[in-house]
């Protein structure tokens, strides 16, 4: 399983690094560039159209009712964690080109298929994980630009522009999806590879649509590469931090050691998925290459991390001898 998880995390990389590299030798130019814009926001509408449809009613429900758990990851994920977002951008030493896309990345909600891919491998409360990572891919929709526009303003702000297309590309397919799933439900859940398609389909879309308006604007010209290890390392200190305050909560709150996993990955772990779509509405357009660049550093070392991690909790649990909630 562990194997499996490298080989995904390296051709997903490679996959975007790929796409990097293209965006920067063969940007998206002239005429190209509405086509793009528009395959781009067709591919997000799918997305969250797909999203809205997995959501199952009846887990939120069931998942309601364990809220210390739930009210517990989404304080770390929007209250935590851009607090240390905010501290991080004010380092001295970060190169200031990345202040926002730090931020921006701490306001950003959690993953949901590696969060609970990874509690399940370590063993811990599955259901609560689905139910935790939905409620934070839900609250984000509203939270991540209303934290955008309180934390990063002018250089991000939600106009009513924005606003209007977070509803449309948004939270409408979202909705829209939801109330579809009577109809969808079982087809999106037969074919999970086919939402995996669309998800890293898109980010490699937007991203080349991203990148190739940065490049365009002189993205390469004013970033270092020495400024990439510093951004690397800030992101690396960014998850060790994380990674130590949700397990310390866990034990504070006295949670179970399935709930408690739950909490170190939901809580931990921040959407790609998410961020990539959203980026691209908040800011504007040659700005979103160099926004993301945070966000898709971090988003690598939380799945190189939390796959050497959940290994060890779950063989922990076995030597142990306690039962564990699959």
């Amino acid at each position: 399983m562990l194997r499996k998880l490298f080989s995904l995390i390296d051709l997903f990389l490679l996959a975007l690094l790929g796409v990097v590299l293209l965006a920067s030798l063969l940007p998206a130019r002239g005429i190209w560039v509405p086509i793009t814009d528009r395959a781009t926001d067709a591919g997000i509408v799918l997305l969250f159209f797909l999203h809205g449809a997995k959501l199952s009613r009846e887990a939120i429900w069931e998942g309601a009712r364990n809220w210390r758990l739930h009210l517990a990851t989404l304080g770390v994920t929007f209250g935590l964690f851009p607090l240390l977002g905010i501290g991080f951008a004010a380092l001295p030493f970060l190169p200031r080109e990345f202040a926002a896309g730090l931020l921006f990345l701490t306001l950003l909600p959690s993953t949901v298929q590696s969060s609970i891919a990874f509690t399940a491998i370590a063993r811990g409360n599955v259901a609560g994980a689905v139910c935790a990572a939905s409620f934070s891919n839900v609250a984000g929709m509203f939270a991540t630009p209303a934290l955008v526009a309180l934390l990063i303003g002018g250089s991000g702000g939600v106009s009513w522009a924005s606003a209007e297309t977070i509803l449309l590309q948004l939270l409408l397919p979202f909705v829209a999806g939801h109330l579809a799933r009577p109809w969808i439900g079982g087809f999106v859940a037969r074919h999970k590879a086919l939402l995996g398609r669309v998800d890293r389909g898109t980010i490699l879309l937007v991203v080349y649509t991203a990148f190739g308006a940065a490049v365009v604007e002189g993205l390469w010209q004013r970033v270092a590469p020495a400024s990439l290890l510093v951004l690397a390392a800030a992101c690396l200190v960014l998850l060790a931090l994380v990674l130590g305050l949700t397990t310390l909560l866990g034990r504070a709150l006295k949670l179970s050691r399935e709930d408690a996993i739950v909490l170190l990955f939901c809580g931990s772990k921040k959407s790609l998925a998410s961020g990539v779509p959203m980026a691209s509405v908040l800011f504007p357009a040659a700005q979103v290459g160099i926004v993301l660049l945070p966000v898709m550093v971090f988003h690598q070392l939380q799945l190189i991390a939390c796959a050497l991690i959940a290994p060890r909790l779950a063989a922990r649990q076995q030597q142990a001898g306690q039962p564990g909630a699959q």
